[in-house]
């Protein structure tokens, strides 16, 4: 059986997450949220804007694991388990897909720019979400074509 992997484009800021396939051109763009249960077991109850339903509920935590006054990263763990629930909203929760090759897009200019540690953990949560393959990107938006060509602008930077 012959199987192409799907390119998947993730653009990734503190107040929004946008995964696309560029094959097919779906996508998902929702804020970066997970609702938790409270108690001894923790479930996940909700991301993305499924995770503000919860934001009243006494028995619910509501956290943007991407938001953090000196970094993008403030959750790991959190982090992973967002970026892998939009990848399955993607691909319509199929247990069985293909892992996907992912542009892994940052927004953002931090001071300094983004650290060595901030992009292995982004890399590290791509594949935790099933990732096959991970670039790394900071720079202008990316077009479909520049994705499926891997043929990026001098005008941006692959994070290595």
């Amino acid at each position: 059986m012959f199987f192409i992997k799907q390119p998947l484009y993730i653009r990734l800021s503190p107040y929004r997450l946008t995964v696309r396939n560029v094959r097919s051109g779906a996508f998902i763009s929702e804020v970066p949220e997970i609702a938790l249960s409270r108690g001894l077991k923790v479930k996940i109850l909700g991301v993305g804007n499924d995770a503000a339903l919860h934001k009243s509920s006494n028995s619910a935590q509501v956290i943007n694991p991407f938001s953090h006054p000196r970094s993008m990263v403030s959750d790991f763990t959190r982090g992973e388990q967002v970026l892998k629930a939009f990848v399955r909203k993607l691909q319509g929760g199929h247990a069985l897909s293909v892992s996907p090759r992912v542009v892994f897009h940052l927004l953002g200019e931090p001071a300094g720019g983004f650290t060595q540690v901030e992009i292995r953990a982004f890399h590290e949560m791509a594949r935790g979400a099933g990732a096959s393959e991970v670039l790394m990107w900071q720079g202008p938006e990316l077009t479909d074509e520049q994705v499926l060509s891997r043929n990026y602008p001098s005008t941006g930077q692959v994070l290595e």
